[in-house]
């Protein structure tokens, strides 16, 4: 975590001087051109922050809660920072390769190797290298769909062979060896979509069925995916409202039932930053006297639910609309860009269902970094299709 600050905090330091740079030589980054992102970005943000003026969640709590969504700062300044096609391409081939380095550590833990950069307290037990199982899924089934779809822009063979081979180990290792149920079910996504792209057009309204198809196959090949689909079933049924929850599940329901109440309540401006908290406690004390308080800075496990509790609906509608900005970029890129970038916003997407994706640490910081490098390379290769030598790349799509 430490590290992963430290390299955040390097990144705004070298983005500043950067970009008072582009403003006189006038060469700024191809990824802001005509692109919404930067401007809903910092729109997001300003409201966010002047949400403190209405909150009243203890000033430190939602100073900390404004500094985590900070981070979608980094998707700007990738996609600012990075000018040519070059740079987007060596950016993008270190970030997968560390990724590729992550699934490969997970690997060797699931066969006994200690690992001794493993600092994760589930190394041993769940085969999560840095951070927990849930993260891990998320971010290997993500980096093996990218993989798949950029291979098509390597010019040499092998490569992409290679490249292919890497990307279905890391999904094996995600359905296989990791237990994270949004992995998994991020996973199923990722690879309904891969199949239906790879589908002649006629036959692409088969989509609908292939998430079905795929969790029907995968129940029965993987003892993971199978056991933890069983804790989920039992866990909802077993679920009653009016009692403490103590299951992963029961959990979840719990607070996006309150979470829902909360948005009823104050669905025009909500409680502002850091409210989450102090609402959430009160509610319980309400109920029950004897509910242990939430943690400082806890959250409703579901990203869309709490941007609802801190803005109401507009701010639920304002978080919607920075994904749209996305989606309507990737309309202007090249197929595989498009592609690559599409599957990390539906990762997104879904992981946002069961977990508060851009809040939390790790999985939030995984996601705008993604989500900045493919903006900032798709939206330099845009319209075309030509294929990358990493040895001799040239800005704007010159052919290897």
């Amino acid at each position: 975590m430490a590290l992963i600050s430290i390299a955040k905090l390097l990144l705004f330091i070298v983005a500043v001087p950067s970009l008072l740079q582009s403003r006189q030589t006038g060469l700024s980054g191809a990824g802001t051109t005509n692109s919404l992102v930067p401007i809903w970005t910092l729109a997001a943000l300003a409201v966010l922050a002047a949400s403190l003026f209405w909150t009243s969640s203890p000033m430190g709590e939602a100073l900390n809660s404004l500094g985590k969504y900070g981070k979608l700062l980094v998707v700007v300044i990738l996609m600012s920072i990075i000018r040519t096609r070059k740079e987007a391409v060596c950016a993008l081939v270190s970030f997968l390769a560390l990724q590729t380095f992550l699934v490969f550590g997970s690997w060797a833990l699931f066969w006994g190797v200690k690992l001794p950069w493993a600092t994760s307290n589930m190394a041993l037990t769940q085969y999560s290298v840095f951070s927990s199982y849930l993260d891990q899924g998320i971010m290997s089934a993500t980096a093996a769909a990218v993989l798949w779809h950029v291979r098509s822009l390597l010019a040499n063979k092998t490569a992409r062979i290679g490249i292919t081979v890497i990307a279905a180990i890391a999904m094996v290792n995600v359905l296989f060896v990791l237990q994270g149920r949004s992995g998994h079910v991020v996973a199923v996504a990722l690879l309904s979509l891969a199949i239906m792209w790879e589908l002649p057009k006629r036959f692409r309204a088969l989509a609908v069925v292939l998430p079905f198809v795929l969790i029907g196959f995968l129940y029965l090949a993987s003892d993971r995916v199978s056991n933890r689909l069983n804790d989920v079933i039992s866990e909802v049924q077993t679920f009653t409202p009016s009692d403490q929850a103590d299951t992963s599940s029961g959990i979840r329901l719990t607070l996006w039932i309150r979470a829902s109440q909360m948005i009823a309540q104050q669905p025009l401006t909500g409680y502002g930053l850091g409210n989450w908290n102090t609402q959430y406690n009160s509610d319980q004390q309400l109920r029950n006297t004897k509910a242990p308080p939430i943690k400082t800075n806890y959250n409703t496990h579901q990203e869309y639910l709490q941007w609802g509790v801190q803005l109401g609906i507009p701010g639920l509608l304002l978080f919607l609309g920075w994904m749209a900005c996305i989606f309507r970029d990737t309309l202007r890129m090249a197929t595989p860009n498009s592609r690559a970038t599409l599957s990390v916003l539906t990762a997104f997407a879904v992981a946002c269902l069961f977990n508060s994706s851009l809040y939390d640490a790790y999985i939030g910081d995984f996601f705008c970094v993604a989500l900045g490098l493919l903006l900032a390379l798709g939206l330099q290769d845009k319209y075309s299709d030509e294929p990358v030598s990493l040895q001799n790349s040239q800005p704007h799509g010159a052919a290897a």
